[in-house]
């Protein structure tokens, strides 16, 4: 993957040598790139509802173990699809209308379980804001040797288990999921409506749940036979897509080239046009995927709507050539990645396995 060596110390007329500032990258972005007609944003909505509700049908008629798991696997990217909708729509990128990117993103996040003004929280004001930047970006924020030999056995095992390929899921839903939208402390500003929608997921599961506690009776009559219904509609989609969520935000931000900033050095170009990536997917992954992974644009302007991504990165691969990381959507370079970028050293300004890091 190219890997950006714009970094102004040679004095060239490179914009990272001009202050750090986006508005280089920013300027060169077409008009059209922000068009976010109503019925394009409604209609991938409605696509992915319709086939998640189903996928959801099929699951609760489905019980034999093969059948169910094969269409649990298509409820998982169905999920991870409604939630990037809902992901877009709490950027504000998918409408014009607040009120019309509020509903959808509700809606679109229940599957996932995610908390919307969380999300907006965690995500739009702090990982957006400081993409790469030590001490504040929270997502897959490595720690460095010294930090981690100063963690407990129990910490240490739990980490070397998060931060493997296998464990994305585990990090994401212990690190980000849990730990920050669902029971996470918030300002007091925003303490209402995080409130708020915490209760709109517990109430959505708990519904779903008691929904099919009565399907599961009246068909199977067994305590047995409630119990994998619910987990086979609910828990098992909802465990596939906190793997695909932690995966993708790895491969977004973790690679060895990819560099974390000491907060003195960051700037929001470095974080936003050399911290992320653009993986291109195989043909007919963006059904699914939505253009997620064409990820140097959203993070330059994330009012940019999903399906517009292409075209914003061309133009900003074009004006900055080299510069942005880009290759393959591959899943053995992401379990490359998982095993070479463990501790970080902030220091040095690069990514260490724990045999490096003498651990």
């Amino acid at each position: 993957m190219a890997r950006s060596t714009a970094e102004g110390e040679d004095g060239d007329s490179q914009p990272s040598s001009r202050g750090g500032s986006l508005k280089p990258v920013l300027d060169v972005l077409p008009k059209s790139v922000y068009e976010n007609p109503t019925w394009k944003g409604l209609s991938y909505f409605a696509r992915d509802l319709v086939i998640y509700l189903g996928l959801v049908t099929a699951l609760i008629f489905v019980s034999n173990v093969a059948g169910a798991l094969a269409l649990d696997l298509a409820a998982s990217l169905l999920v991870s699809a409604l939630f990037i909708v809902g992901h877009d729509s709490a950027h504000g990128a998918l409408f014009a209308s607040k009120r019309l990117n509020s509903i959808v993103g509700h809606v679109a996040m229940l599957p996932g379980g995610h908390v919307y003004e969380g999300w907006i929280l965690g995500h739009n004001r702090v990982h957006h804001s400081y993409t790469v930047r030590q001490g504040f970006d929270f997502v897959w924020h490595p720690l460095t040797p010294e930090e981690f030999r100063a963690l407990s056995a129990r910490k240490r095992l739990l980490h070397r288990l998060e931060w493997s390929w296998a464990g994305a899921g585990l990090y994401y839903m212990h690190d980000v999921w849990w730990s920050k939208m669902i029971v996470g402390k918030v300002p007091h500003r925003w303490a209402k409506l995080v409130r708020r929608d915490r209760f709109f997921v517990l109430g959505y599961v708990l519904f779903g749940a008691g929904l099919l506690s009565w399907a599961g009776a009246e068909m199977t009559g067994t305590v047995a036979g409630t119990i994998w219904l619910i987990v086979r509609v609910m828990v098992v989609p909802f465990l596939g897509f906190q793997y695909m969520i932690g995966s993708f935000v790895h491969v977004h931000h973790v690679q060895p080239d990819i560099r974390w900033w000491k907060r003195s050095e960051w700037t929001k170009f470095k974080g936003q046009m050399e911290g992320t990536t653009i993986l291109r997917a195989p043909r007919g992954y963006n059904f699914f995927l939505h253009w997620i992974m064409v990820h140097v644009p959203h993070h330059v302007d994330m009012r940019i709507p999903m399906y517009n991504l292409e075209a914003a990165a061309a133009a900003i691969e074009a004006a900055f050539p080299g510069t942005v990381h880009e290759g393959k959507l591959r899943f053995r370079d992401f379990v490359a990645s998982s095993r070479k970028c463990k501790l970080y050293d902030f220091d040095e300004g690069k990514w260490l396995s724990y045999s490096e890091a003498g651990v």
